[in-house]
């Protein structure tokens, strides 16, 4: 339902009335706004990242006293964040089928509240097979928020919003990698680890019910909107398939849009990247130039952090301000972006100098970072309403692994290529990253050649 609504703001657009909630009145939005229905949902899900990712790092800063006081190895404390990822990977699609089926608010506030739970059984736990399985199960949880938020996110948006949306989310993510760690350290020195945990869990579960608070939007309603900003007719709502199809076959479908692959390809790439460097970078700082470990330390994670800022609040930016008006541009974007983040590792990698060094490392992580809001965007462009919570779960899996993967191939070629030899061996490691980047770069941009075609079927009346 659309109907002129008294008092219009020229410059913005007229403002509408639409259906955007089941069984409620309809509201008023202004279609060319960027956030038509308000920033508050976009906000929501960046803190459900943010806590997603403090409550996950929280054991990496309280790893010297949980092994004092189970007598651990590196080794067994090491196998805890692998299993979880690995936990979540398996977890993830039927986590997307459910966000295709179920209300999403709901979803995503029952997981935030289970994590609230698991963190504070992390700090009750008596020994380390209790430890270990409770660390595993919020590891696998907190990979099911994604697709049901990213869903989400997608229908309260318009397409000239999705990158700054999703760049919100993004920011949350990234910003409480290591936030996670610090106040994890801070407050077990503070008060020990066991209650650093349950300290934590507390504004999990605030977050939690926060979640309630957003409404569930019908599906499809940021398609509906970008088309009444563009001036085409309203196209209707989506509306659920009237037998849901097994799920191989939805994944069947999914392969065969041709920008999703160029989107789950790149990311995959870019992850890879970004976790070798953030992983490794400090131990190349130690090696390279004989830095302490707190210099080397805040040298990665302050430069890399203020580069991954800078790429998501510009991708987002500019992704959104072009997209519709030059022919696949969130994915030439995204490229590009990609193919710079390329060249300042070639720099971070080859040039022995360190304030060179860092500005090609500050570079890569601002390019990488610049192309993930595009892409998540251009996830959601190109994949129907109705299917667009499986479509992230298959890309947020898919990350995952390449994410997970990136550190130890990244050790494995240091040791093919240098051996014991430190610097050098990280150096060339970096190095091989590059070939990856450049195809993954490539890949994403070629993609543009099928964006805006894959784009028009998706939002097509008939599409399920």
């Amino acid at each position: 339902m659309v109907a002129p609504v008294p008092g219009t703001d020229a410059d913005r657009g007229k403002t509408v009335l639409v259906d955007a909630f089941a069984g409620r009145p309809p509201v008023a939005v202004r279609p060319a706004a960027t956030a038509p229905l308000g920033w508050w949902p976009a906000i929501c899900v960046a803190l459900v990242a943010f806590v997603d990712r403090v409550e996950y790092n929280l054991l990496a800063g309280v790893v010297p006293q949980i092994q004092a006081e189970f007598g651990l190895s590196d080794k067994a404390v090491g196998a805890i964040p692998t299993a979880g990822a690995i936990a979540g990977v398996v977890l993830l699609l039927p986590a997307g089928r459910l966000a295709d089926t179920g209300r999403r608010n709901w979803i995503i506030a029952a997981v935030v509240g289970v994590w609230a739970v698991l963190t504070l059984g992390t700090g009750l736990a008596g020994s380390y097979a209790l430890l270990f399985g409770i660390r595993v199960l919020l590891g696998a949880a907190g990979q099911l928020y994604n697709p049901p938020a990213s869903s989400l996110l997608a229908d309260y948006f318009p397409p000239g919003g999705r990158a700054r949306a999703f760049g919100l989310e993004r920011l949350g993510y990234f910003v409480g990698l290591p936030v996670g760690v610090l106040v994890g350290g801070s407050l077990a020195q503070a008060v020990g680890w066991r209650d650093a945990f349950l300290v934590v869990a507390v504004p999990g579960a605030v977050i939690a019910l926060l979640c309630l608070t957003v409404r569930e939007p019908v599906r499809g309603l940021g398609d509906r909107i970008g088309a009444l900003a563009a001036g085409a007719a309203e196209p209707a709502a989506a509306q659920a398939p009237a037998a849901p199809l097994p799920m191989l076959q939805q994944l069947r479908e999914l392969v065969r849009i041709p920008t999703l692959r160029s989107v789950v390809a790149g990311l995959t790439i870019m992850f890879f990247g970004l976790g070798g460097l953030f992983f490794w970078m400090p131990t190349f700082y130690q090696r390279q130039f004989g830095l302490e470990e707190a210099a080397a330390t805040g040298i990665a994670g302050g430069v890399g952090g203020m580069g991954i800022v800078l790429g998501v609040i510009v991708g987002g930016r500019y992704g959104d301000r072009y997209h519709g008006r030059r022919k696949g541009w969130r994915m030439v974007l995204a490229g590009t972006a990609l193919f710079i983040g390329a060249l300042g590792l070639a720099v971070a990698a080859l040039v022995p100098v360190l304030p060179v060094q860092i500005a090609g490392y500050f570079v890569a992580n601002a390019g990488f970072s610049a192309a993930i809001p595009n892409l998540t965007a251009a996830n959601a462009d190109v994949v129907p309403a109705f299917r667009r919570g499986l479509g992230f779960a298959v890309l947020n899996a898919v990350v995952t692994l390449g994410g997970a993967a990136g550190p130890f191939l990244v050790g494995v070629a240091s040791d093919a290529l240098g051996g014991s030899t430190g610097a050098g061996s990280l150096r060339g490691a970096f190095t091989v990253l590059l070939l990856p980047l450049g195809v993954g770069a490539w890949i994403i941009r070629r993609g543009g050649r099928t964006f805006d075609a894959d784009v028009q079927r998706a939002t097509a009346p008939d599409a399920t």
